[in-house]
């Protein structure tokens, strides 16, 4: 355990350290950087580096070092093999801004692919009969499933990245899930590879929450989605004891938000899913909620409303990782929670967007 825990801190010391690089070099600062303004989704007041998934990487690979004469070095070193495309196309995107969605959709799911035939992370079961018997019993409908969904789960996260510490927090909860229930199946491969990308995020927040002085960028979404889509369908297939909608509920947020707002472009306002827009619910909530220092233009002040937005999308993740925590093995209740959030949301956002909130969640 005392191994496992200098392991986790040379992860977060990795990370900060990287980072803090990022934040003070020039070069990497003028490079990859998000403009003030810059679009619906930007609400940041300064030029801010979005290369943080580098610190998370380096956080991810120096610990490999505590994995040599183990078991797990194989499987830890394909995980991170496997994460390549996704982080690669991610950080092409934030450096040179000519790597698309599509584009990256189609690498986060051949790091899917590469998933399923290096460290085996496919996904053969939901617990419903029929689609286990049937569908997913055959390996290129396995494998095409298996792909969207590490693709769907990785651009989730990107989705949800729009203000201090939403997408590093919300990725460390879940994170954190999936390593105590490895925990408790006693798969010590998962639980410190899980423990080990939480400290990473630990590195990088450090920068990120509350001051806003480097972003994950997409290559940081992009790999922690990746990471996170990995390690549950790993979890699911090596334990047969878990329920398959276990780490379904826990990514439920990013997911739904991410179904809503192709729903919302496409059907109600008649746009491309891939264009930007400002009406995710974590933009309202900053808009319609956070009125805390709405008027100043003191920078200082509005950076403190930006990370005053990341506590309720933690929240909304709370509500789905406690009860997948402890229900990690009954299907019936983990789906009952599910749907149950999927309606929270709609109401949620709803009630926001046609300006009545409840006014407890309002901070003035």
């Amino acid at each position: 355990m005392i191994k496992a825990f200098l392991v986790c801190l040379l992860s977060f010391l990795s990370s900060a350290l990287v980072c803090f690089l990022i934040i003070r070099c020039g070069i990497l600062r003028s490079l990859a950087h998000d403009p003030v303004g810059g679009g619906p989704q930007k609400f940041h007041f300064h030029p801010v580096p979005r290369a943080g998934g580098i610190g998370v990487m380096a956080g991810l690979l120096f610990p490999a070092f505590y994995f040599y004469n183990t078991p797990y070095i194989a499987d830890y070193l394909l995980v991170l093999l496997c994460s390549l495309p996704a982080f690669v196309g991610g950080l092409v995107e934030d450096f040179t801004k000519k790597a698309g969605v599509k584009t990256r959709l189609v690498l986060t799911m051949l790091s899917g692919g590469m998933g399923v035939f290096l460290p085996g992370a496919s996904i053969n079961r939901i617990d419903i009969p029929f689609i286990d018997n049937y569908l997913l019993s055959l390996f290129p409908i396995s494998l095409a499933f298996t792909m969207f969904a590490v693709g769907g789960v990785a651009n989730s996260i990107n989705i949800i990245d729009g203000f201090n510490g939403i997408a590093g927090g919300v990725s460390l909860i879940i994170l954190l899930a999936l390593g105590y229930v490895s925990f408790l199946v006693e798969d010590p491969f998962l639980m410190i590879l899980s423990f080990i990308v939480c400290f990473s995020i630990l590195g990088f927040l450090l920068w990120n929450y509350p001051a806003g002085k480097i972003f994950l960028g997409d290559g940081g979404v992009y790999l922690l989605g990746f990471l996170i889509a990995e390690i549950s369908v790993l979890l699911v297939n090596r334990n047969q004891e878990v329920s398959p909608w276990f780490p379904m509920l826990l990514v439920t947020y990013p997911v739904t938000e991410t179904l809503f707002s192709i729903y919302r472009r496409k059907y109600l306002r008649g746009i491309s899913p891939g264009v930007p827009d400002g009406v995710h619910l974590h933009t309202l909530i900053y808009k319609r909620l956070v009125r805390w220092g709405i008027d100043s233009e003191d920078a200082r002040y509005k950076t403190i409303r930006n990370s005053l937005t990341a506590p309720y999308l933690w929240g909304l993740t709370l509500l789905t990782a406690l009860p997948a925590i402890a229900f990690w093995r009954n299907t019936l209740i983990l789906i009952a929670f599910l749907v149950a959030f999927v309606l929270l949301y709609i109401w949620l956002y709803w009630k926001i967007v046609r300006f009545k909130p409840p006014r407890c969640l309002i901070i003035k």
